[in-house]
């Protein structure tokens, strides 16, 4: 492992539930001990699917069964088409383990993940994972992201897992893609870290240095790489994984997901609750990441280009209220389904509770100049990001995903309108600037025009 995989061995020390992490070739080896330390005497049942099952699971079953290990069948999930992250299926993992006294290991990656994770929460067990594929972040992080009886897509607290093991060779040996999804997911905490930078300014939500150091101090380390990363150098794969697991290590240490998560996971949960799909398949979450991050990229790169004599307006214009029915008149327009309309009023009105809009766009103003310049140290450029995603393969296009320039120009608005999270969007409708910034993102010579 490289020195750039050290901030996981120091995440791993503080934290408070997952007690161990091999990331290391033939680590399935270490699964035995492993699920020994976890839960001594327990019965064991593997959830897996098809795919899973043939890259790991049959041989950490096998490798179990001659250990001595107390094993039911597997559980197995289809793969085909792609499983959803829904609480109705974590709910009947739950109800198997909770009849038969069993304690799952998780096999697979992102969906299976939290579909585990919930399980076990709800059973009252504890769970290990065996991830297959450096796609995602969650592995580590306390609560799954589902699809609840809605099909309103959140986050749903629950105990990460006691123990994470992942294969080098399992994870350099999985579609690129996947790999790609992964850089999407970590390329992301770029964004969520302006944005915790700027609620934190603004006297939202304070920043928490601890978890906001553990993934921010290292993470242009971890994406310095995508050409080595697409030629699945194990190293390179090594440390994006390393950096996924330190976020999740992060949203332990924090509570939520603030460190790791911001306005570029806003639009993929959009898309995600409505069921985006490519090739009939639901788009991938780290797929929806990179494209959202490449949009905020774009959209702070629009904020940092004003003026500091543009504040001033903004604050003879600022009003202390809101304009309530205005909000849920865009609501009622942005969804079309009560159930999301619903939820969208809960998340707007509790980010509203926070109150304080003229003072916020006040203190921007004050602060401004030293702000800037936080941020643009914090960010990367979008076009750069945008070229590092392709390197990969991956999705950095909004027409990668399906999505017209329309739709995305719509989805910026209504990406904030989901999550009761601060973020730019929140700070730029506040300024009255979110509307003249996606329209100068559309337009002839902004960044989405070519």
């Amino acid at each position: 492992m490289s020195e750039k995989t050290s901030p996981l061995r120091a995440a791993l020390r503080d934290a408070a539930v997952t007690k161990e992490v091999v990331v290391e070739r033939a680590a399935v080896r270490a699964m035995p001990d492993v699920l020994q330390r976890a839960a001594p005497g327990a019965r064991w049942m593997l959830v897996t699917d098809e795919t899973t099952w043939d890259v790991a699971g049959e041989a950490a079953q096998a490798l179990l069964e001659a250990r001595g290990i107390a094993l039911a069948p597997p559980l197995m999930l289809p793969a085909r088409p792609r499983l959803k992250p829904r609480v109705s299926a974590s709910a009947t993992i739950a109800r198997k383990l909770a009849a038969h006294d069993l304690t799952p290991v998780a096999v697979g990656s992102g969906v299976i993940s939290d579909l585990v994770k919930h399980a076990a929460s709800i059973a009252g067990k504890p769970y290990v994972c065996l991830a297959t594929a450096a796609s995602m972040d969650g592995y580590a992080a306390s609560g799954a992201a589902l699809l609840d009886e809605d099909g309103f897509k959140r986050t749903f607290a629950c105990p990460p897992p006691f123990a994470v093991l992942a294969d080098l060779g399992v994870l350099g040996a999985a579609p690129a893609r996947m790999t790609a999804w992964g850089y999407g997911d970590l390329a992301g905490k770029t964004v969520a870290g302006a944005d915790w930078l700027l609620a934190d300014a603004l006297g939202v939500e304070a920043l928490s240095r601890r978890p906001y150091d553990m993934v921010q101090a290292h993470l242009r380390d971890w994406l310095d790489a995508p050409g080595r990363i697409a030629a699945r150098d194990p190293e390179a794969t090594g440390d994006l994984m390393a950096g996924l697991l330190v976020s999740g290590f992060a949203m332990q240490a924090h509570g939520n997901s603030r460190p790791a998560s911001g306005s570029d996971h806003q639009f993929s949960h959009l898309w995600e609750m409505e069921n985006l799909q490519i090739d009939g398949e639901p788009a991938a979450h780290g797929a929806c990441v990179g494209v959202g991050c490449v949009a905020m990229l774009a959209m702070y790169e629009w904020l940092l280009a004003r003026p500091d004599n543009a504040f001033a307006s903004a604050v003879a214009q600022a009003q202390d209220g809101f304009d309530d029915a205005a909000l849920l008149r865009e609501i009622d327009a942005a969804f079309d389904r009560d159930e999301f309309r619903t939820a969208a009023r809960e998340e707007m009105q509790a980010k509203r509770a926070t109150g304080g809009r003229r003072a916020r766009i006040e203190a921007l103003a004050a602060i401004w100049p030293d702000l800037r310049a936080q941020l643009a140290h914090q960010l990367i450029g979008a076009a750069d990001m945008q070229q590092r995603l392709r390197t990969l393969g991956g999705a950095a296009h909004p027409d990668d995903l399906g999505i017209a320039a329309a739709r995305l120009a719509a989805d910026y608005r209504r990406a904030r309108l989901i999550r009761r999270r601060y973020t730019v969007l929140d700070l730029l409708d506040e300024l009255g600037w979110l509307d003249a910034a996606i329209t100068d993102l559309f337009s002839p010579g902004g960044f989405w025009s070519a």
